[in-house]
């Protein structure tokens, strides 16, 4: 008897859908914005820097795209986008911002843990609860929060950027769950050393307070990952676009590493 083996086309038919990508205008937020455009969706990209906006979505594959300047490390940028987007019916959310500057947790100071809560937890929440009435309503939703590996395993000297990953973790998590059965899912995509700027600007931080090349820096770095290269950005870019579509409805409330295995836990 003869078997025949049918495969899926992977198209990820987001046609009909409309994205909104915070950070979206270069590195990791770039290459996702890049990717739902590629796989058909609208896209709406929010970032500070206007140049940076007009020059990205003029890139992205397809029409209707377009882009919010806005500050979102700021109750103003935020007000600002949200009367923005009122009117929009978002289907697809990308969380996306920079991270909170370095240091020891014992050093930290409660302004700056409230600057990074407002800036990624508060800021997601209100988006979240502007589009969910259309996401029930239309029986699907997504929303990807782009984190780090530290919800996994803390990161020494990143003491308040652990606590308000974790902190966003556990609100996908909890986000999850009470929204599963409208059709809508969270998770969360943890990056690891991806080649962005922000990965260049911390290898040469390294490499200046260990007193070594820049290249001797980067390549202590490599040598911590067991796929022995750095990411590229349009890997996190692939993940997002398949967790935004209907091949993905049964994946929810987990975080993926995407770090070449570099992560030391299950």
């Amino acid at each position: 008897m003869q078997l025949l083996i049918v495969l899926e086309s992977m198209d990820l038919l987001l046609s009909d859908k409309h994205a909104l990508v915070c950070g979206g205008s270069k590195g990791i937020g770039g290459a996702i914005s890049t990717a739902l455009a590629a796989e058909g969706a609208r896209v709406t990209i929010v970032a500070r820097n206007e140049a940076d906006l007009k020059s990205h979505v003029k890139s992205l594959t397809g029409s209707g795209h377009q882009y919010i300047p806005a500050d979102l490390g700021s109750k103003k940028g935020v007000e600002q986008l949200l009367a923005k987007l009122a009117e929009e019916q978002i289907d697809i959310v990308v969380n996306n911002t920079g991270g909170p500057p370095p240091g020891p947790i014992a050093e930290a100071t409660l302004d700056q843990f409230q600057n990074a809560l407002e800036m990624h937890l508060y800021t997601s929440h209100e988006i979240m609860r502007l589009v969910l009435p259309h996401m029930k309503s239309k029986n699907f939703g997504r929303f990807i929060n782009v984190i780090s590996t530290s919800v996994k395993i803390p990161i020494q000297g990143l003491g308040v950027s652990n606590t308000t990953r974790g902190a966003m973790a556990s609100w996908a998590k909890t986000l999850s769950n009470e929204v599963a059965a409208d059709g809508i899912t969270v998770n969360n995509i943890l990056p690891g050393a991806i080649g962005t700027t922000r990965l260049d600007a911390i290898i040469q931080n390294v490499a200046k307070k260990n007193n070594i090349s820049k290249e001797a820096s980067a390549d202590q770095m490599r040598a911590t990952i067991p796929a022995g290269r750095f990411g590229e950005p349009k890997e996190l870019g692939n993940l997002a676009a398949f967790l935004a579509s209907d091949k993905a409805a049964y994946i929810t409330g987990v975080s993926i590493p995407v770090d070449g295995g570099r992560t030391g836990s299950l």
